[in-house]
């Protein structure tokens, strides 16, 4: 279960890296929101995983 975690968290923080240059480079809200959407789902989806049981 620790390496699904350090795989989620590099997971989002290679998502985040990726994708905040070019919101902060256009300013726009509505692709900010998409992209905090999927984050979100992301996340959701690590939390699924965490709570399930192990195959």
């Amino acid at each position: 279960m620790p390496i699904k975690i350090f795989a989620a968290v590099i997971a989002v923080a290679l998502m985040l890296s990726f994708l905040s240059p070019v919101v902060l480079k256009l300013k726009d809200v509505a692709l900010g929101v998409i992209i905090l959407i999927g984050i979100v789902m992301m996340l959701i989806d690590l939390w699924q995983s965490l709570q399930s049981k192990e195959d």
